[in-house]
């Protein structure tokens, strides 16, 4: 997940103060044995596993510190069409071309959780989605305050508390930073 829009699930705001950035380890990672393909009519993308003889992959993020308040609010973002799996990923500890994966340079193997459609194939349309023009020609549309997040955000509410431990952005720990 592109770090802006992740911020944004889990603090309320893509622009979080350097405090709440501190608490997530964010590193290149690349998940084998999977494909992203766009969703139909729709700006994000989905994985879904492939044979290991595809020799097919996805790069990613492994994001390391999530609580599970964050863990809560990307699991209510993702919805019905998607299930978290475990999944082992490469850490890159270099990384190379983004379209290609030439370059690379792999590192530990790491078990995770991902987001894997499970909303039937159907609603995928044959071709790979391109990280890169969503970046270009989505991105501002995604970091802002729109409609995919309401579900978070009134799941929040409706909890009475804060899931985040008060380092969402109306948090009490944001609260008293931004006062400092």
């Amino acid at each position: 997940m592109e770090p802006l829009v992740l911020y944004r699930v889990i603090y309320g705001t893509s622009n979080p103060s350097s405090f709440q950035k501190s608490l997530l380890t964010v590193k290149p990672a690349t998940l084998h044995h999977h494909r992203r393909h766009r969703v139909r009519f729709c700006d994000y993308p989905a994985i879904i596993p492939t044979a290991p003889a595809a020799n097919s992959s996805v790069r990613g993020a492994y994001v390391r510190g999530l609580t599970d308040g964050d863990i809560f609010r990307l699991d209510i973002f993702e919805g019905g069409e998607y299930e978290r799996r475990k999944v082992k990923i490469r850490v890159l500890e270099k990384e190379g071309d983004e379209v290609t994966g030439e370059g690379n340079v792999e590192g530990e193997e790491v078990e995770v959780e991902t987001y894997v459609w499970i909303a039937g194939q159907a609603a995928l349309e044959e071709g790979e989605w391109d990280f890169g023009e969503f970046r270009r020609e989505k991105m501002g549309s995604w970091v802002d305050a729109r409609e995919e997040y309401d579900d978070v955000d009134r799941a929040v509410a409706a909890q009475g508390k804060d899931p985040t431990g008060g380092r969402g952005a109306n948090g009490s720990i944001t609260e008293k930073l931004n006062k400092q």
